[in-house]
């Protein structure tokens, strides 16, 4: 009989930029645009910008679609290619977490200390 293999519980990932936030991209044929993120892709490690990295999507005509065509749409960027905006500073910045007072968990703005989550 062989060794029995550990099961590993996979654990949540923790991202420096959530759904809402203003980035910038600062790596890419997209590099210096920035947008709104949409939506993030937790198991590819990617996000959806707003107006970035927009694709051409070819569709068939179906009931759903009508008439078809071709239709532009963001398609995901790496996180490691986005950088959050700071809302106080205005300036691309990395961000930290500590656990304030009250036991509540935030990201903050390492370059000027303001609290990012609301």
């Amino acid at each position: 009989m062989g060794k029995r293999a550990k099961i590993v519980q996979p654990h949540e990932k923790k991202y420096h930029l959530k759904k809402g936030d203003t980035v910038i991209v600062i790596a890419g044929k997209e590099k210096g645009k920035s947008g709104k993120v949409l939506r993030v892709i937790r198991k590819k490690d990617r996000a959806v910008v707003e107006k970035v990295n927009m694709v051409k999507r070819h569709l068939r005509p179906s009931p759903q679609t009508g008439q078809g065509g071709i239709l532009e749409k963001e398609a995901s960027i790496h996180i490691s290619n986005l950088m959050v905006i700071c809302t106080k500073c205005t300036d691309p910045t990395r961000v930290g977490r500590k656990v304030l007072e009250d036991g509540k968990k935030v990201r903050y703005c390492k370059k000027c200390g303001e609290i990012l989550d609301e």
